[in-house]
């Protein structure tokens, strides 16, 4: 028996809690995956897994193995990385969690990254919320604003940039603000990434203006925040990501612009391992390059004034 390939058909029948899944995603029949399962449990004369026919879930063998069975594969990913050339070549799947818009854009560019590692693959995840990355096995995970979870490894690759909109439309009934202030005379579209949508914050360049508001539409998505401010329902606070196409066709228009939303640092998050595979490197460097690559999102960034 290949225990360490037992160990790794292991490991992603858990992540993915099938043995169907699990066959998928190595590229084998579910036989072979429940023909490696059953070799490990023999070899150490163990139960892993309780299988019913409403699913699978660890035995307490198998919660005490499975972090083991990490340990070591992470180690065989290292080992392969100090002993390769300059061939070695990054494989296996990434759990990768993004900010939806963030996700938007990174979408057009994994192409790029998955032609170059053909044994890679990427299983991009748009969440509105911070993960427990550990309890949801993610390799990554892109954050805006502080992290708190002094847990994980964490590195700022960039800066957000929004800019307050409204359509044409919006702005034919209500003028527009010319400062924070003015705001509470508007109806208001609130992304709410963390469950509070009662503020906004912007800038004039020297110092951080806090609003209190009270939003008539509030949705745990951009792209549904998006389209209401499209529809004409009110100002939001969108990101350059989905903002600008529509901003230089002219279906929204940039208010307030003495005044631009505040930034928010953009960090990219992993678990504290010493021992970081190959696989993850690869992303985190594309992470750092796809965003550097955007004078929007880079740390010194521009004049946020629209003049287009």
């Amino acid at each position: 028996m290949d225990i360490v390939s037992a160990l790794r058909t292991f490991q992603r029948v858990v992540e993915t809690g099938s043995f169907s899944a699990a066959a998928h995603d190595l590229d084998v029949t579910q036989p072979a995956v429940s023909r490696q399962v059953a070799a490990l449990e023999g070899h150490f004369n163990i139960r892993l897994l309780h299988r019913t026919t409403s699913g699978l879930s660890l035995t307490a063998e198998g919660e005490r193995m499975l972090p083991m069975a990490l340990r070591i594969l992470e180690a065989v990913e290292e080992l392969g990385d100090a002993a390769g050339s300059d061939g070695a070549m990054a494989s296996g799947k990434v759990r990768l969690s993004v900010p939806a818009p963030l996700g938007l854009y990174l979408s057009e560019r994994l192409g790029d990254l998955l032609a170059a590692h053909p044994k890679l693959s990427v299983e991009l995840l748009l969440r509105e919320q911070s993960s427990d990355m550990i309890e949801e096995r993610l390799d990554v995970e892109v954050r805006l604003g502080s992290v708190a979870d002094s847990s994980l490894v964490c590195r700022r690759i960039g800066w957000t940039t929004a800019f307050l909109v409204a359509s044409p439309a919006y702005l034919a009934r209500k003028a527009p603000p010319r400062t924070p202030k003015d705001i509470k005379d508007h109806e208001c579209l609130c992304y709410s990434r963390a469950g509070d949508a009662c503020s906004w914050s912007f800038s004039n360049g020297s110092e951080d203006i806090s609003v209190r508001i009270s939003p008539r539409l509030t949705a745990c998505s951009a792209v549904a925040i998006h389209r209401a401010a499209l529809a004409g329902a009110g100002l939001a606070v969108l990101s350059h990501i989905v903002a600008v196409t529509d901003i230089v066709a002219g279906r929204l228009i940039p208010v307030m612009n003495d005044f631009q939303p505040t930034r928010l640092p953009i960090y990219v998050v992993y678990p504290s391992r010493r021992n970081i595979p190959l696989r993850v490197k690869t992303v985190l460097d594309f992470l750092t390059d796809a965003i550097g690559q955007d004078p929007s999102m880079c740390a010194s960034g521009a004049d946020r004034r629209w003049e287009g």
